[in-house]
């Protein structure tokens, strides 16, 4: 009888070992054809906390650099994946007089005086910052931790903020604090599965249907502190938070093109140090290794598929002149590209979406009516047109896409249907909807002549630069007419106007531009002006009188190097601020001015460096920080 039940029981026992690895099995066959990346096993197990490991603060020598060895090997984990980290940085501080440097020097060894460190902090994804100015540790971002059956059903998730209190500093010193409110759902990466409609045969046709797109998942989206203004101080932070943050979407099925992706971001990460290179100024950029490293795998592997669907003219109809030139200047050397532009849209990393913000708004808009509700529509339409014919939009909800506009109402007009794209736009404020680490900073250029986009390039040199400022413009939204109370007919170093008169080829405002030391760049209705591009056409350098504007390229270029920003409140107090820099220091800024022009200029052709592969590089930056590692 014994013998019996010990046989049986062996027998079950064998069984239950043989039910228990067959649904191991099915498990693990389940994870590999249904989720993209695998989700389950490492849900299992809690994620695990990171230190912050800070550098102490470097003093320059008198002589001599002191350099720091920083060793790491540290397990980083977030969520659904881990990657070990090995490596070892140096840090080092040198002074200017030490290298035996001044203001035309070219070499690019003030590199060594911080880039380094740069390069350090901007490579360093942790779950918390410091702030820099006062020393003081943010509050950890912490994001909602998922079930597995969460991550698989759900489709509609919302992020809620801690409550946080965030204070901070400008330049100045004056202190902003704010407490963060709950996520803008315009702005918002996730949109709720809407039901699917039949495919559109014509743009204009009137649909009250809901919009067929759907939103995969994302994770970790990053918190943006609540302030009254946004330093240019501010913003960095919020652009480094945006990279340290866990911010990606998880697409409905994996790709070839991702995989590629994902292995160019592992060697950008591991960009060889570039000390000196004759065609990048170092001091100019936040980290000219990474930046280098980054443009030239772009050019090596980025491809874009163009979407040919749609009517004109809203779509592939490129203005090239006047104040909204760029979106059209893009679009029509993007078109034109056969480096970057590829037919077949299995291979592509981006998606183009070819329309004009200027055209539809001079096409649809009626006049006084205040509404924009049909030039909404027939985005939702176009957007509906595409996930009918293809996959691609609903595979990440069109965060894959991107599209480039400089009306100023492009921010409100693409946020409910294409919110989710990478949105190039000249309207770049962080108050409206500007989502850093997404959305990019267009650079708004005034166009007036399309066969010769580079007549009247260059102005004086800084020796021969007479007016210490100069501004004229009409007189639109509050910051101007308060620019002009204070200043014009108040000063003779300030030649500060009104709309000048239009005499032939408008060359009394060209030739204040050429003659000038600062050209005050102050807002309009909006934060955007042409006026930042202008006095880098004409060698002045920038005054940028605009809270929350956000600048272009600012993921790359360190702008206050060659660029000035003054707070509206400031104004009563703008040449004081002007004289307080040394001229050592404004020719130094007016050399770099010059040497960061190339990025600014529309060429006839495409030039390596130009202002359309910046715009370039910065869609592919910010899709590059979606993709999750390997």
């Amino acid at each position: 009888m014994a013998l019996k039940l010990f046989t049986k029981c062996q027998a079950e026992t064998r069984r239950l070992i043989w039910i228990i690895g067959l649904m191991f099995t099915l498990v693990l066959i389940f994870q590999y054809f249904e989720l993209p990346y695998g989700i389950f096993l490492p849900s299992i197990f809690p994620s695990a906390k990171v230190p912050v490991v800070e550098e102490s603060s470097l003093q320059n020598a008198d002589l001599l650099p002191n350099y720091k060895i920083i060793g790491d090997n540290s397990s980083l984990s977030n969520n659904t994946h881990s990657t070990q980290v090995n490596d070892t940085r140096i840090s080092g501080s040198i002074s200017e007089e030490s290298l035996g440097l001044d203001e035309g020097n070219t070499t690019g060894k003030e590199y060594l005086s911080g880039d380094l460190e740069r390069q350090n902090k901007t490579e360093k994804k942790t779950e918390n910052l410091k702030d820099v100015d006062n020393g003081l540790p943010q509050e950890e971002a912490k994001q909602p931790e998922l079930t597995f059956h969460e991550k698989i059903n759900t489709t509609n998730i919302s992020f809620s903020n801690n409550e946080t209190t965030i204070t901070t500093s400008d330049q100045n010193g004056t202190s902003f604090a704010g407490s963060p409110t709950p996520a803008n759902s315009n702005t918002s990466l996730v949109e709720k599965k809407e039901n699917s409609e039949p495919e559109h045969t014509e743009l204009k046709q009137k649909d009250n249907s809901s919009s067929m797109t759907t939103a995969p998942q994302i994770t970790n989206k990053p918190k943006t502190p609540v302030l009254d203004v946004y330093s240019l101080s501010d913003m960095n932070k919020m652009l480094l938070q945006s990279q340290a943050s866990y911010y990606s979407v998880i697409p409905k099925w994996p790709s070839a093109a991702e995989r590629e992706l994902q292995a160019v971001t592992l060697q950008i990460e591991n960009a060889p140090i570039v000390m000196n290179d004759p065609k990048l100024y170092a001091p100019l950029y936040k980290n000219i290794s990474t930046f280098k490293r980054s443009y030239e795998l772009m050019e090596q592997t980025l491809k874009v598929y163009i979407y040919k669907e749609g009517d004109r003219p809203i779509l592939h109809t490129p203005v090239l002149t006047g104040l909204y030139a760029s979106e059209g200047w893009f679009m029509k050397q993007m078109e034109n590209n056969k480096q970057f532009v590829t037919k077949n849209a299995k291979k592509a990393h981006l998606f183009y979406l070819p329309f004009s913000s200027r055209m539809l708004e001079e096409t649809l808009y009626v006049v006084d009516s205040h509404s924009h509700k049909n030039l909404i529509q027939f985005l939702k339409n176009y957007v509906n047109i595409i996930a009918a014919k293809y996959p691609y939009w609903n595979r990440t909800g069109g965060a894959d896409h991107f599209l480039v506009a400089c009306h100023d109402w492009a921010p409100s007009e693409t946020k409910q249907y294409m919110g989710k794209c990478i949105r190039a736009l000249c309207n770049a404020d962080v108050k409206e909807g500007f989502v850093f680490g997404k959305d990019v900073s267009l650079p708004e250029t005034y166009v007036h002549l399309p066969k010769d986009p580079l007549r009247n390039l260059g102005g004086k040199p800084a020796s021969k630069r007479s007016t210490l400022a100069f501004f004229a413009g009409s007189m639109h939204g509050y910051v101007r007419p308060i620019l002009l109370q204070h200043w014009q007919d108040k000063d003779p170093d300030m030649k500060i106007f009104g709309k000048l008169p239009k005499k032939k080829g408008n060359k009394v405002y060209v030739n204040y531009m050429k003659s000038s030391k600062y050209c005050i760049c102050a807002k309009g209705y909006e934060v955007n002006s042409p006026r930042v591009v202008e006095a880098i056409f004409y060698d002045c350098v920038p005054v940028i009188i605009s809270d929350n504007f956000v600048p272009p390229f600012i993921e790359v270029l360190n702008w206050e190097s060659f660029a000035v920003f003054v707070l509206e409140k400031d104004i009563p107090n703008l040449k004081n601020i002007l004289l307080s820099i040394p001229d050592k220091r404004y020719r130094r800024m007016q050399m770099m001015v010059k040497k960061v022009q190339k990025h600014f200029l529309w060429n006839p052709k495409p030039v390596k460096y130009d202002i359309f592969h910046m715009l370039l590089h910065s869609i592919w930056h910010n899709r590059l920080h979606q993709i999750r590692p390997i």
